[in-house]
């Protein structure tokens, strides 16, 4: 696992989290437990700060960054779809971004929000609570009804099981 200390700046990650291999995670950065840091993931506190949360899910090729001295700060239960960048954002609990978004400098993602693929969360905009916002640039169209809430709780739960699962079940077999 790429885990590194940037200028005496060490992250500190939960007993119960899994790193793949091929992740990246450096300098001044908190994992909580049981989250799930795919591959190609890179999580860089190198001149800011992350925090995340439990139980989140990190999923492949994700980018997380902060702004020198400031904070990127993931809440707990939060899936961070493939290949999305948050910056310097605020990402609140139980909130979703899809795949390929990019949710901007000091935005913030509301609890149980959902962000759409591809959507792009300008700077200083507020995804409310349990909004769904989408497009480019990101626009609130409707609310998370409890279907959708169903129906995410599940997915959270597999990531969760995989942090458990990948220590003890992910074997190389070439060179």
């Amino acid at each position: 696992m790429g885990v590194y200390e940037f200028e005496k700046r060490i992250p500190v990650i939960g007993k119960s989290s899994y790193v793949s291999h091929t992740a990246s995670v450096i300098g001044k950065v908190t994992i909580g437990e049981e989250c799930y840091i795919a591959p190609g993931a890179v999580v860089k506190g190198d001149y800011g700060e992350i925090k995340i949360g439990n139980g989140v899910s990190i999923q492949d090729n994700v980018v997380i960054h902060a702004r020198p001295d400031e904070n990127t700060n993931i809440g707990s239960n939060v899936t961070l779809g493939h290949g999305c960048i948050v910056h310097n954002a605020t990402i609140r609990d139980d909130a979703v971004i899809g795949m390929g978004a990019i949710v901007s400098d000091y935005a913030i993602v509301g609890s149980w929000a959902i962000v759409g693929e591809g959507a792009v969360v300008r700077a200083r905009f507020e995804v409310p609570d349990e909004k769904i916002a989408v497009g480019v640039p990101a626009k609130v169209i409707g609310d998370v009804k409890d279907n959708h809430r169903a129906e995410l709780v599940k997915f959270k739960q597999i990531y969760r099981d995989l942090a458990k699962r990948y220590p003890t079940g992910l074997k190389k077999i070439h060179d």
